[in-house]
């Protein structure tokens, strides 16, 4: 027996933040777990930039980037995890890890880019405070030396 499967509510449901953006890079769709990670509702979100997410120092590698992938319809980051700086709604940093997945036309034109969206904040904070750490206890073994 074949299930059929409701691919909207899929999407709204996945507990990884989804976001699509057209090719022009305004965004299209955006899921609870984007409003949970990134603070915007979906009301706020559809039909703005990605800049709404993207700290500024980061907008000009991002664009530059995403308009090649528009260009080419190629991507590394279908496969190979991407972790970048975001922004929250309240202008605080966040760190996010994300995958990408190409849409296109009937005629093989990209229409829109997928990203697949996981709030890693915390374990990028974790990372750089285990590392602070060994370094702090590596100084204090050479001083004991």
């Amino acid at each position: 027996m074949e299930a059929s499967i409701d691919f909207e509510q899929l999407l709204r449901a996945i507990g990884d933040g989804v976001v699509v953006a057209n090719a022009a890079g305004n965004i299209i769709f955006w899921n609870a777990a984007a409003e949970r990670i990134f603070g915007f509702s979906e009301e706020e979100a559809i039909g703005k930039s990605l800049d709404l997410i993207i700290p500024e120092r980061q907008r000009q590698r991002h664009w530059d980037g995403y308009h090649k992938t528009m260009d080419t319809g190629q991507t590394r980051y279908g496969h190979d995890l991407l972790r970048v700086p975001a922004l929250h709604k309240e202008g605080r940093p966040l760190s996010i890890a994300f995958t990408v997945a190409m849409l296109y036309t009937p005629d093989h034109q990209v229409s829109a880019i997928v990203a697949i969206v996981r709030d890693e904040t915390q374990r990028w904070t974790d990372e750089r405070d285990m590392r602070k750490r060994i370094a702090e206890l590596e100084a204090g073994q050479k001083q004991a030396v």
